[in-house]
């Protein structure tokens, strides 16, 4: 849920090891992912690199001084990050981030894209939201997409993209390629999960409070995959192969996107 307004931690202190970490924890996959995927010959995200946001962590809660503290958000501060929401039975959303970012990861490395998380595991605390933006930029990455789930009144259900809104200074460069990048999310997840009947229109929401979005220099989304308090949307995201499916949508949408 991305809010409207012993644990690791050095996430927060250097954000600039994230990147190698996941480097020398996951490049070697590669190879065998794309083996068991059955894609031979040029793969079509090669060259493409892409940055999976798996949204929160797993000891945020542990550390309410360490996420509550304000970081740069564009215009105006933000606290580092939130615990995120869980379902009724106590499903929490970082552990269904996390669970379909790899998933994600799997497939287009697959494809042949380099991909990078910004955490690298769920036991542990941040990064910020803005050292979040900042891996992306970094390494300059083709796009990158934020995944969360929400948490809304119960009898609300769907799942919605979330775009960077026209910010002055911050979302300029990006506001157009990132439209595309979550015109095409939206069409591959539409196959899997009704647009939210809550928020936005037509699975769509424009915000320009996010500081994952704001401080972005290259195109970005959000997408909140369903709503962890509705009874229905709940059963899918506690799925594991709900969860596989959701990554394969989400995979179609960045490549369509990517090969452009």
């Amino acid at each position: 849920m991305v809010a409207a307004t012993g644990a690791v931690l050095v996430g927060l202190n250097a954000e600039a090891t994230w990147p190698d970490a996941q480097r020398t924890a996951t490049e070697p996959q590669a190879a065998a992912a794309n083996i068991q995927a059955g894609v031979v010959g040029p793969r079509p995200l090669a060259g493409k690199v892409i940055v999976i946001d798996p949204g929160h962590n797993g000891l945020n809660y542990r550390y309410p001084k360490v996420i509550n503290r304000k970081v740069p958000a564009g215009p105006r501060k933000k606290a580092c990050d939130t615990t995120g929401t869980a379902t009724t039975s106590g499903y929490a959303e970082h552990a269904f981030n996390f669970d379909v970012a790899q998933r994600l990861a799997k497939i287009l490395r697959a494809q042949g894209a380099t991909v990078r998380l910004t955490r690298p595991h769920n036991r542990g605390v941040g990064p910020c939201i803005n050292q979040r933006a900042a891996i992306a930029n970094r390494l300059r990455a083709d796009a990158a997409i934020s995944i969360h789930a929400d948490g809304a009144a119960s009898s609300r259900r769907g799942f919605h993209v979330i775009l960077p809104g026209y910010v002055k200074g911050y979302t300029g460069p990006i506001v157009k390629p990132s439209k595309r990048l979550g015109y095409d999310v939206r069409a591959a997840f539409r196959k899997l999960q009704p647009y939210a009947n809550y928020v936005g229109g037509d699975g769509l929401d424009v915000r320009t409070d996010l500081g994952g979005l704001n401080l972005s220099k290259v195109p970005k989304v959000f997408i909140e995959c369903g709503n962890m308090r509705n009874r229905t949307d709940a059963s899918r995201l506690k799925s594991a192969s709900w969860r596989q499916k959701a990554a394969q949508r989400l995979a179609a949408g960045l490549g369509t996107y990517l090969r452009r």
